[in-house]
């Protein structure tokens, strides 16, 4: 079986096409998953029919409010059960790295806020097309290496324990974001350039399990595995809800070339043509591919509005190596945007999610997610 291909759809720009202009380009890249960071009812509305399944959003500033059973039912019928059956929604995301904000009243809202939406599918009997989860930072972990040692924080292991019986009871999957290019970004020279984007290598062995890990990704799936199994959860399923590499970057942000990102991406839908991780190998590969466009309202560093495949005229940021349809390949603009013209990234965007502004904001952390191999 081939693992279906997920695509991350960001909005915080103003030049991008108007989303019945998108539903070409998502099937051009075999994509058959979209994940949104809220509810755009103009994309839920375009996709309808499609056969896409959706991941919607609610965003970090929504938990407060989501805690309030009325309230969360009252978003379940306005943005979920309004599109059904014609748009295939089949998961709902609340909050996004809430517990790598170290922001006490975001976490104790966590739950409480997942909590309540579901039951809000359950009342409205849509609980068993739609699931309820968030999505993690892969900083959540304390150890990932080697991967069979993989242990979540320890300050936050009572927290999660509580999300992972959610899961478990809900048939739910585990979503967590994780980025090799934060880990070569981090330490360039002892970091492997080819480990991390997927190209021929050594590799590197587990001693503990005697696996061979010969990309970086793999082994910080499966050092989730192990934290997962340490906690007594080892059959739940593990999603990559972002992955992804930046086609530009700053001077200080080694690694974001165009010709890294085309090798990482290409190379990550070419694997997703095989099954499972050493560890999992029987398991599917569930992930995302952070991003489809170049965001240029993003905050932050440069390699922050470059994670797009494609460009926001609709022609592919570089060649991914996969089938593209007509209207792509021979790089025909769309023209028409959702909003204004394209402008220099303003102070302070308005997103739908607080947690998706900057992912590189992750980068403090990113030493769990060096790996210090033993080469052989």
């Amino acid at each position: 079986m081939v693992a279906s291909i997920g695509i991350n759809y960001g909005q915080i720009a103003n030049n991008l096409p108007l989303p019945d202009k998108v539903v070409p380009l998502v099937k051009s890249i075999g994509a058959t998953k979209v994940k949104l960071y809220d509810a755009d009812p103009k994309v839920l509305r375009a996709f309808a029919n499609t056969g896409v399944e959706f991941t919607i959003g609610l965003g970090n500033e929504f938990l407060t409010k989501m805690k309030d059973p009325d309230k969360a039912q009252a978003w379940v019928k306005t943005n979920v059960q309004a599109y059904l059956p014609a748009t295939n929604i089949t998961t709902i995301f609340v909050g996004n790295e809430v517990l790598t904000f170290n922001d006490t009243s975001l976490s104790s809202n966590l739950l409480p806020a997942m909590q309540s939406v579901h039951t809000a599918l359950v009342n409205l009997g849509l609980d068993k097309q739609v699931t309820v989860t968030t999505t993690h930072s892969l900083a959540i972990l304390e150890t990932s290496y080697p991967p069979s040692s993989g242990a979540f924080r320890r300050d936050l292991t009572g927290c999660i324990s509580q999300m992972l019986s959610f899961h478990a009871k809900t048939c739910s999957p585990f979503m967590i974001n994780a980025y090799p290019y934060f880990a070569y970004k981090s330490n360039p020279k002892q970091v492997s350039l080819d480990f991390v984007l997927f190209q021929p290598n050594p590799g590197v062995v587990d001693p503990s399990t005697n696996l061979r890990y010969d990309n970086m990704l793999f082994a910080q799936i499966d050092a989730v595995y192990a934290a997962l199994a340490s906690l007594g959860y080892k059959k739940l399923p593990v999603h990559i809800s972002e992955t992804g590499w930046p086609s530009r970057g700053d001077e200080d942000e080694a690694g974001a070339t165009l010709e890294n990102a085309k090798k990482y991406n290409g190379n990550l839908l070419k694997l997703m043509k095989r099954k499972g991780t050493p560890m999992r190998p029987s398991s599917d590969l569930n992930l995302y591919v952070f991003a489809l466009f170049n965001e240029n309202m993003k905050p932050g560093p440069t390699s922050e509005r470059n994670y797009g495949l494609f460009k926001p005229d609709g022609t592919p940021s570089y060649s991914l190596g996969v089938a593209t349809s007509e209207s792509v390949s021979n790089g025909t603009s769309f023209g028409g945007s959702t909003s204004g013209s394209s402008g220099t990234p303003p102070t302070t965007p308005e997103s739908s999610s607080t947690g998706y502004l900057s992912i590189s904001s992750g980068a403090p952390v990113v030493v769990v997610l060096c790996y210090l191999f033993v080469r052989l």
